[in-house]
């Protein structure tokens, strides 16, 4: 019985920490993962059409980093990723 409950202890104590990582993740400064998805770009093989989307989601996110509105500007950045495929 002991066992178990040390288990169900150990079981949620991991659960909370892998709820923190993926939180603290979501709150990544929009000059970080600018950073992260400019890099990105300089080795991602994408059409013509993708590549303007992409460079227009950049503008957007960092008009919206300049305006310290970090939240929008990382799902714009975000966004980007995903067509890039990371």
């Amino acid at each position: 019985m002991n066992k178990l409950i040390a288990a169900t202890i150990l079981t949620a104590i991991i659960g909370a920490g892998v709820v923190s990582t993926y939180a603290n993740a979501a709150n990544v400064p929009c000059e970080e993962m600018l950073k992260d998805m400019r890099a990105a770009k300089t080795t991602a093989k994408l059409s013509d059409a993708d590549m303007a989307k992409v460079n227009e989601l950049e503008t957007k996110a960092v008009e919206r980093c300049n305006a310290d509105d970090d939240v929008r500007s990382d799902q714009f950045l975000t966004d980007a990723m995903k067509i890039m495929g990371k």
